[in-house]
């Protein structure tokens, strides 16, 4: 809901719980006036009349209070706007009108501002609780005007409320150990963190929260998400006099973003913000909603159970043994058959093929559609992989384009993977990887796609452009104009976003994609962590988990039970990724009865509220989801000291009055018995687990 006030120059957004306001001034200083629990528009014109406090000179009274700090005039912030002309740097706007849009997707407040030939227009919109921040950026002086260069042109800056003690989290990590949650004391000055890597990056995910002594469930907690798959910066600064704010956008640093020449405009990305009293759990929770209502493409359909042939063939591929795969794959109750890199090109070891999208004659001499309608006729879904964003010099587009990879002119083209980037910002290279998908996915019955993307950008240069630097902001745009061009075309095919595992995960490629691929680490107790980070912002309907082979002799050598390895990939979308040749029948016959458990529970795991039961730090690690009546409790046993009992695991989100039953015991138990006095499983011994079933009886 959006209200303005009767002057016109105090707004004020609210959700169901929470309320954003802003105001501005006489003297058109657009101020921050609250973000937190739910206010009425009076209550925001109070705060609107507040003095600012006398600071001059040594400190700037708009510091930590201004809405969105432009480079410029009395400010010492770091400024979320830093604009250059052949005359000068800086901005000195002035207010021009504000502007609401509504629609289904709830009410939008734009408020124009102008400095010169430079209008900027702040976006807001209110989702749920969540609040969605953007900005445009016009050139609309004469043709005969001169550039205007963007250095740099953050979303959002947010406010944070007078505390003391704030506590930061963040996810960081690296490949095969992303989303590593992390907590610590902020202290004065910046931290700083994002990717120079060209995409989102294993680094960091684009997402902080801050909180003074909020728990799993209890206290005030303030979260802000970045939707960008490029390069990106989120800057939380504690300022002279204690006040917080939260800054962010793409790029990462400030050598040049963008050039707009007269008449051009540019969009920056969401950068989303969420305030919750419900605690950390709460705030999950509700990133979970409002991604799977807003965010995620078709989110209430449950995403199917795969299997993919990668870690049973790498590069040994033909088309006979993909179809004894498949049949295993079928027999244990698979939904989804993904034929994995290997099948296009020269593509024979990680040298060759990238680039050449077309299949390899000798090893499916009728391209796949014979092997994707076999699938079909095995009663499941067929998807293939790609990685469109790569060549190889060793390739025939390379040989044939070699200008249309990024490069320096006169450099040496660094190779990672042996292979090199192209440049998606140009539209000849967009228009060649259109005819090339288009193409596979018109040739077959292809149901799904694997969109890889597995090296960073090192050379980001392109020789011949006159403004170069805009290769980092123009390829992340072309790869969203590709991917929303091929989702039109073909709306029957789901897309995962994968990077080496979890290098491209953000808001603003899951408005593209059904899932992503989170981690290259298969291993069934290293992902409880990585899925414990990955949650504090996505939700499980997005998380693709595969079960793999024991020992995982592609990262540690560990040995775990089938049964682990099922449960701990039943937390997300649960996938196959195993050598179901070499398995057992005992294994099969096992896996069948778990593959069938899932897909009786996936609907409540992929679209219900998810609790945080117990963190994966040792011992027991639990998580659980409810929707409507039902539940599902998914639990872990790391590790157990001899005669210690297991932990009785505390249930929430159940109704206190309503008797439960548990599948998992066979006993009925009362829902207040089940929360307050906990609930105790079987498990027994190291690397077990089990999962319990409740339903309101």
């Amino acid at each position: 809901m959006l209200e303005i006030a009767g002057t016109g120059r105090t707004w004020l957004l609210s959700g169901p719980t929470s309320s954003y306001a802003v105001h501005l001034t006489e003297d058109d200083e657009l101020l921050h006036l609250h973000w937190g629990p739910r206010i009425a528009l009076v209550d925001a014109e109070a705060l609107a009349v507040r003095p600012l406090p006398d600071y001059w000179p040594f400190e700037s009274p708009l510091d930590g209070r201004e809405e969105y700090p432009v480079e410029g005039g009395p400010r010492f912030v770091r400024p979320a706007l830093s604009v250059r002309t052949g005359e000068r740097r800086g901005t000195e706007w002035r207010f021009e009108a504000y502007e609401t849009a509504g629609g289904a997707e709830g009410d939008e407040l734009r408020l124009r501002f102008r400095d010169a030939g430079l209008v900027i227009t702040l976006h807001y919109r209110m989702r749920h609780d969540v609040v969605e921040r953007w900005v445009t950026l016009t050139h609309d002086a004469p043709d005969s005007a001169g550039p205007v260069e963007l250095l740099r042109a953050d979303s959002a800056t947010w406010t944070l409320p007078e505390r003391d003690g704030w506590r930061l989290s963040q996810l960081h990590g690296r490949w095969a150990a992303e989303s590593r949650l992390v907590s610590a004391d902020l202290t004065y000055g910046e931290k700083v963190i994002g990717s120079r890597r060209g995409h989102t990056g294993h680094q960091h995910l684009p997402w902080v929260a801050l909180d003074t002594d909020a728990t799993e469930e209890r206290g005030e907690v303030y979260a802000c998400a970045l939707g960008w798959s490029g390069s990106w910066r989120i800057a939380v600064a504690q300022l002279p006099d204690a006040r917080v704010q939260i800054t962010g956008g793409a790029g990462y640093d400030d050598s040049g973003l963008l050039r707009l020449a007269a008449g051009e405009s540019f969009t920056t990305p969401v950068f989303a913000g969420l305030w919750t009293a419900l605690g950390h759990g709460g705030a999950s929770r509700a990133w979970h909603a409002y991604q799977r209502a807003f965010v995620v493409p078709d989110a209430d359909r449950d995403r199917p159970v795969l299997y993919n042939s990668w870690e049973a063939t790498e590069f040994d591929i033909s088309e006979e043994q993909q179809r004894t795969l498949a049949r295993r794959a079928a027999a244990i109750g698979v939904e989804l058959f993904v034929v994995d890199d290997g099948w296009f090109g020269a593509r024979t070891s990680d040298r060759a093929g990238l680039g050449d999208w077309t299949p390899n004659p000798d090893r499916f001499p009728a391209g796949v559609r014979p092997l994707a309608e076999y699938v079909h006729t095995l009663g499941m879904q067929f998807g293939i992989w790609v990685e469109p964003e790569m060549v190889n010099p060793d390739s025939d587009l390379y040989r044939t384009h070699p200008d249309w990879v990024q490069f320096q002119s006169g450099r040496k083209r660094t190779e990672f993977r042996n292979q090199l980037v192209l440049n998606l910002a140009r539209e000849d290279v967009r228009q060649y990887l259109w005819e090339q998908l288009d193409g596979l996915l018109s040739s077959a019955p292809i149901d799904y796609v694997k969109w890889d993307f597995n090296r960073c950008f090192t050379d980001a240069g392109w020789p011949g452009e006159d403004y170069p630097q805009r290769l980092w902001v123009d390829h992340v745009q072309g790869l969203y104009a590709l991917l929303d061009r091929l989702r039109a075309a073909h709306p029957g095919v789901a897309f995962e976003s994968c990077s080496g595992g979890g290098g491209r995960i953000d808001l603003g490629v899951l408005a593209r994609t059904d899932q992503v691929w989170t981690s290259d680490n298969t291993d069934p107790l290293d992902r409880l962590a990585i899925q414990e980070g990955f949650s504090q912002i996505h939700p499980a309907r997005v998380m693709a988990a595969w079960v793999t082979d024991s020992p995982n002799t592609q990262l540690n050598d560990r040995v775990s039970s089938l049964r682990f390895r099922f449960v701990s990939a039943m937390a997300g979308v649960l996938g196959v990724g195993g050598d179901l040749a070499r398995w057992t029948e005992a294994e099969l016959a096992e896996a069948r009865e778990w593959v069938a458990l899932y897909r009786e529970i996936r609907h409540v795991v992929q679209r219900g509220d998810l609790h945080r039961l117990r963190r994966p730090t040792g011992g027991l690690s639990a998580v659980q989801y409810v929707l409507g009546g039902e539940s599902v409790v998914l639990a872990w046993l790391q590790a157990q000291h001899h005669g210690e009992p297991v932990p009785a695991l505390r249930l929430r989100g159940l109704d206190p009055s309503a008797t439960y039953e548990c599948r998992e015991t066979g006993e009925v138990h009362r829902g207040a018995v089940l929360m307050h006095h906990g609930l105790r499983t079987g498990l027994k011994g190291d690397l077990d687990a089990a999962v319990l079933r409740l339903r309101r009886i």
